[in-house]
């Protein structure tokens, strides 16, 4: 027996309505393409990447995280434990996106313990990646503290995934997609079917739950980052799934203040990505008129832009203006000597920031589009 999917209240529906409006606002801004939308994806993955993995203790710098995800190499100062972590889970991210338009898609033990296996290789082998624990595991409390969580015993764990899978697959299929993506992922958390990594799984299959729904890509729809970003964020997140647990499994007790939860995390990330893209076209306009001002070519704003947003590297400047290594090299030359940008790192990990006038002007941009608080969704 799982946690069954709540009735939904008017509030919960109102709020679903509200969120599905802004992901078709989404859905339609990228129906035309414009040069920034590359870099807002990349920004967007390893946000929820460095969110994710954050909760769980593994923390690493935004730029380290965008550098990351463009194929980069980080600070040499980065934590083995940490880079393998954000590594696994960047990977496995990796494949949902491009799961979210497999033709041939099911949901298995096998795609389960490979999304798992990318995440968890990288750590101590007594884990052992990918296959189901033969132990009992708990959520500590803290040093001295009894656990907060007790998870299901070890053979009840083979029944349960195959109720999970056959739910994934076949379960609640008329419910709307962020009400079972929550479901899945507060499931398939309170198993704790493997020794670690239960969290980090949970948050991916809610996005890939979402992913092949097929509305909209999964950057645009996880609360990954969310989630993780902040301490609060956090918090709010442990108290909700603890709210439900109350201890141990209990699949009998409502899962309703979960799924508020997760509406309210959605609803507040999807506001977030709105003043992204906001925020994205408000920039690259105004870096067009800067490029103008000093008789840049076009192909230089996209280096503005990164370098703007704290991650430009020449190799990935390089491949998305498909430029030769001395064209990159010259036009970051010519930027810098306009003190348009400054170099940080050196050999492998060297990137360029913006200057204090690309400064000023990303700064005026993110005063603008987050001028107004967010708004809480069940507050009227």
């Amino acid at each position: 027996m799982l946690f069954a999917t709540p009735s939904l209240t008017t509030d919960d529906r109102r709020v679903i309505d509200e969120i599905e409006t802004l992901r078709t606002e989404f859905r339609h801004r990228l129906a035309q393409p414009r040069r920034w939308e590359g870099q807002l994806r990349r920004s967007l993955t390893a946000a929820a990447v460095r969110g994710s993995t954050h909760i769980e203790g593994y923390t690493i710098s935004a730029e380290d995280a965008e550098t990351l995800i463009a194929g980069g190499d980080i600070s040499p100062e980065t934590d083995g434990a940490t880079l393998n972590a954000v590594i696994g889970y960047r990977d496995a991210l990796t494949y949902i996106q491009h799961a979210a338009e497999f033709r041939i898609f099911s949901w298995d033990h096998t795609l389960l313990s490979a999304l798992h296996f990318m995440m968890a290789r990288g750590v101590d082998r007594e884990v052992r990646p990918g296959e189901y624990r033969t132990s009992g595991v708990w959520v500590s409390g803290g040093p001295g503290r009894p656990p907060v969580y007790t998870a299901p015993d070890p053979e009840q764990v083979p029944e349960l995934m195959d109720e999970l899978v056959h739910w994934l697959a076949e379960g609640d299929l008329d419910t709307p997609a962020l009400v079972r993506a929550s479901m899945a992922h507060f499931n398939l958390v309170s198993i704790h079917p493997w020794r670690d990594g239960n969290g980090r799984m949970s948050r991916a299959v809610h996005t890939l739950v979402l992913a092949r729904e097929g509305i909209l890509a999964p950057e645009f729809s996880s609360i990954e980052e969310w989630l993780g970003a902040d301490a609060y964020n956090t918090l709010e997140y442990y108290g909700a799934l603890r709210d439900v647990q109350h201890g141990s499994w209990q699949p009998e007790r409502d899962a309703a203040s979960w799924i508020r939860f997760c509406l309210t995390a959605h609803h507040l990330q999807a506001q977030e990505v709105q003043r992204r893209f906001e925020a994205a076209a408000r920039l690259w306009f105004r870096l067009e008129r800067l490029a103008e001002q000093h008789r840049l070519g076009e192909r230089t704003v996209s280096a503005l832009y990164a370098a703007a947003e704290g991650h430009l590297r020449r190799t990935t400047y390089q491949a998305e203006e498909a430029l030769t290594r001395d064209q990159a090299l010259a036009d970051l030359r010519t930027l810098r000597r306009l003190d348009l940008v400054e170099s940080v790192g050196h050999a492998r990990t060297q990137r360029y920031i913006g200057g204090s006038v690309l400064r000023e002007i990303r700064n005026e941009v993110h005063a603008e589009v987050h001028a107004d608080l967010y708004r809480e969704p069940y507050r009227q």
